[in-house]
């Protein structure tokens, strides 16, 4: 069936989305939800009223008329403690989310409930489900018209390194190249707590369930990882994978008029490629130490630069916006670097600034979203991990993919990183021999991922044999 624009559609299904109440995989999910839904089929989006309100304000790339092709499902979380984000560099992870996740857990009735209502409505119910929201979604193996497919919302390449500590030598289904695990990957000390280790290993435990599970990489990125992953877990399991990814538009059309970012004005009348852009996400908080260091060494280092400086997310960025205190910068520093540096305290429209022509680079934490954005617009990555799976990413990008250097090494991740350190890694991407042939890698793997999207390339290719698999 098609409806009056032509385009194909799939009434007897229906696809509900459960992210993880956190930023970067909200936001994974809700671009996958434009995805599905450009191919006729209807969206269901299962989430607490903050956090839709939170995806939706900060999403980025697709036209906002383009949300009411989505359903948006405001389940009620019950109370939990709401801790105030710290920055205490001897446990980077943002250890304040914690309680939200063990609060996440009360939405596997909720849910539950919401799988059985679209059972009655529609032929098949396809659960798209955040690797670490397995217990929310676990009932959907009592329903006999549902499946469910496992997202795993970090990189392949993480992930594969992940599994790999547990192959037994016995274990012949993977057979390793003595370039897929490369010297100096770095260890998972200091990446977690222990409480979301837990919350993450039960998580595991109930998976086996699915239908299938889902990437948003590129087989272009990542292929060798992909294909060892399929290995050893279709063969275990015949578990289905899907490449998909980039889940985020390539096609960046940068906004104009009144509601224009400021900083996309400023980078208009920049020179191509000369603005590195700094961002370390959501859940970073830095010291007033290291915010200290890192502004002289983007003063010293003489580039210009576009810096989001603010502290990690609360549980509720709406109730709790005010009692977040603002980082500090040192006194007069942002009338000294007008000329040539903007901070913004707020988010920022980071597809938008990686797309505009004016970007040559980016300092970042490594968070897979941002890796995957940075990838997707051709943009080189100076790597800065701060927890999570951010030091393997890290890893992948600079050692691995050769599109960006690093501006510290994870075995120093307790120490404050001088100003002196930071201006050598600016340097190093945006002005030196060694950068330009990093940014000539990026380009072109940025080049090869944008054409893998396009019609007839391998991801669409892959997006379309995922739709035409769950509308069987």
């Amino acid at each position: 069936m098609k409806d009056q624009n032509g385009k194909q559609e799939h009434p007897q299904v229906v696809v509900v989305m459960v992210p993880l109440l956190a930023q970067g995989h909200l936001n994974q999910l809700l671009h996958l939800s434009h995805l599905i839904t450009s191919y006729g089929i209807p969206v269901h989006y299962a989430c607490s009223a903050s956090h839709n309100r939170q995806a939706k304000l900060r999403l980025n790339g697709w036209n906002s008329e383009s949300l009411t092709n989505i359903h948006f499902h405001d389940l009620e979380l019950p109370p939990f403690e709401s801790r105030a984000p710290k920055d205490d560099p001897s446990v980077p992870f943002p250890e304040h989310l914690q309680p939200l996740f063990e609060a996440s857990l009360h939405l596997r009735q909720p849910v539950s409930l919401l799988l059985q209502q679209l059972s009655a409505e529609f032929d098949r119910v396809i659960v798209i489900h955040d690797l670490l929201m397995t217990y929310v979604v676990q009932d959907v193996k009592l329903i006999s018209n549902a499946e469910a497919y496992n997202f795993i919302p970090i990189s392949a390449f993480t992930f594969f390194v992940n599994a790999w500590k547990g192959l037994s030598k016995e274990d012949n289904s993977v057979q390793l190249d003595s370039k897929d695990i490369p010297q100096g990957i770095p260890t998972e000390d200091g990446c977690a707590t222990e409480q979301v280790l837990e919350f993450a290993a039960k998580q595991m435990k109930l998976l086996g369930f699915e239908s299938g599970w889902i990437y948003n990489t590129s087989r272009v990125i990542e292929d060798r990882y992909v294909q060892l992953l399929e290995k050893k877990y279709s063969t275990e399991t015949q578990k289905k994978h899907f490449v998909l990814g980039p889940f985020n538009p390539v096609d960046i059309r940068c906004s104009n008029g009144k509601n224009r970012h400021e900083c996309l004005e400023w980078l208009d009348e920049q020179e191509k490629g000369s603005v590195i852009y700094v961002s370390f996400g959501s859940t970073t908080s830095l010291t007033d130490e290291q915010i200290k260091e890192l502004a002289n060494g983007l003063e010293i280092c003489g580039e210009k630069f576009i810096w989001v400086l603010r502290r990690a997310d609360s549980n509720d960025v709406f109730a709790e916006a005010d009692k977040v205190n603002n980082p500090q910068l040192p006194e007069g520093y942002e009338e000294r670097v007008k000329d040539r540096g903007i901070v913004l305290r707020d988010w920022a429209p980071q597809l938008e600034i990686l797309a505009h022509p004016s970007t040559g680079g980016f300092m970042s934490h490594c968070g897979w979203n941002s890796c995957m954005e940075s990838i997707s617009m051709g943009v080189p990555v100076a790597a800065w991990p701060m927890h999570s799976d951010q030091p393997r990413n890290a890893f992948l990008l600079s050692n691995v993919l050769k599109v960006g250097v690093m501006v510290r090494d994870w075995k120093h991740r307790g120490e404050i990183v001088k100003s002196s350190t930071i201006e050598d890694a600016v340097k190093t991407l945006m002005a030196s021999e060694e950068g330009k042939e990093i940014k000539k890698r990026a380009a072109e793997l940025g080049e090869a991922v944008r054409g893998s999207v396009a019609e007839g390339g391998v991801c669409c290719l892959e997006r379309e044999a995922f739709i035409a698999h769950i509308s069987r």
